[in-house]
């Protein structure tokens, strides 16, 4: 017989699978994380193919004829922030923070 002060193997891991979760729910925040991407910088290799525009005011219709005014990227499905945001990660720039007023060749509205 078990003593009755004894934990059981599954009291154990019920206990084990709550710290965790707990643990996790007290991790770093996406929002926090967003705020350490640095700046995509118009410069880069990547931003430079897809015709990325720190502001969207200045995108050459010309030369990017899908544009239209209005898409900036904080209204794109790619644009990871919340409204609000003025830098925020992007699906297309892995690991760089984009303008919320910016625009490359990618926008897709947002649903």
């Amino acid at each position: 017989m078990s003593e009755p002060n004894s934990m059981s193997r599954r009291d154990a891991l019920k206990g084990f699978v709550l710290l965790c979760g707990a643990a996790s729910a007290l991790g770093p925040n996406r929002e926090a994380q967003a705020v350490e991407l640095p700046h995509l910088s118009a410069e880069d290799p990547t931003a430079k193919a897809l015709g990325y525009r720190e502001d969207a005011k200045s995108v050459d219709k010309k030369k990017f004829p899908t544009y239209a005014a209005g898409q900036v990227c904080s209204t794109c499905m790619q644009f990871q922030g919340k409204p609000g945001d003025a830098y925020s990660g992007c699906n297309i720039f892995s690991g760089k923070a984009v303008n919320a007023n910016g625009w490359c060749q990618v926008w897709v509205k947002k649903a």
